[in-house]
């Protein structure tokens, strides 16, 4: 590990005859030192930000009738969490929208990746489902919503369409971008060594792509719990959109945030386990510089 390369401005001199193993050992402690700091500012930054919301709250800076404050929203989580909501368990809306939002995400991403491959290799089809495609992708998803409740219904299949709809022209455009950005070269060479074009769409295109598909990964499990959650608004039984909307129509303001909370560590959880899976399947790509990690 001799090739790393220290942030600018923050590189260590060393003498002449230094051994890569104290090069290596000074640039690991350097890295240890930066991931430190950057950790105590994170968590600085979150306990300034939740101690001044308590303390306005308390002081009266803010009202807490609309703002309510940190420990009003633990409250209110303890008590859904202990005796269920208005709507009945906690734990049971909680995964209705998740279950909404999972169907939605893994079909839209599912059908996003095949579709944005299928075209990104096909010029001609591509040319002519353009236009509709961007017809489609020029109405603002949630407008939907309505349309798929009256037609689906106030269950299941109108949340996940909403759901799949948001997630996959995200997933879609970046597959189809992935695609026409592989390296013209790499094809070329592969085509020259008798490489089909599903071994040249497999073994050279795809992994090209890869990145392109997770980057839009991460932040389509966000819109599919939107595409969930503005469902649920619009008219539902159970979920979180459903607490919210109650929560909002009582102007329980601890409710309103308790539920936002509940969806922002699930949607965070979501992530990390994608950035695992990712680190996973894309073990080739080379090691980030120091001052990005």
């Amino acid at each position: 590990m001799a090739h790393i390369t220290l942030e600018a401005g923050s590189a260590t001199m060393f003498r002449p005859g230094t051994s890569d193993t104290e090069i290596e050992a000074s640039a690991l402690k350097t890295m240890r030192r930066r991931k430190t700091l950057v950790r105590f500012w994170q968590i600085a930054i979150l306990v300034f930000v939740i101690g001044m919301w308590e303390l306005s709250s308390n002081m009266q800076w803010i009202d807490p009738f609309f703002y309510s404050s940190p420990s009003g929203v633990v409250q209110r989580l303890y008590e859904w969490a202990t005796e269920g909501t208005t709507e009945g368990s906690l734990w049971y809306n909680l995964w209705v929208t998740m279950e909404e939002a999972l169907i939605g995400f893994f079909a839209g991403s599912i059908t996003g990746v095949f579709v944005g491959i299928g075209l990104g290799r096909n010029r001609f089809l591509s040319d002519i489902f353009s236009v509709y495609i961007k017809a489609i992708n020029s109405i603002p998803r949630v407008v939907l919503a309505p349309i798929f409740i009256m037609i689906m219904g106030l269950g299941l299949p109108s949340k996940v369409a909403l759901a799949f709809i948001m997630v996959f022209f995200v997933v879609f455009a970046n597959a189809f971008q992935g695609v026409r950005e592989a390296d013209r070269n790499m094809i070329a060479n592969a085509r020259i060594l008798g490489a089909s074009d599903w071994q040249v769409t497999r073994t050279v295109v795809i992994p090209s792509a890869m990145s392109w598909i997770f980057a839009s990964l991460h932040v389509s499990f966000g819109f599919a719990i939107i595409g969930a959650i503005v469902g649920e608004f619009v008219g539902a039984r159970f979920g979180i959109g459903q607490l919210i909307s109650i929560a909002k129509g009582t102007f329980d303001a601890a409710g309103m945030f308790a539920a936002i909370l509940l969806v922002m560590v699930v949607t965070l959880f979501a992530e990390y386990i994608m950035t695992l899976i990712e680190n996973r399947l894309a073990k080739w790509r080379p090691q980030q510089h120091l001052d990005t990690q």
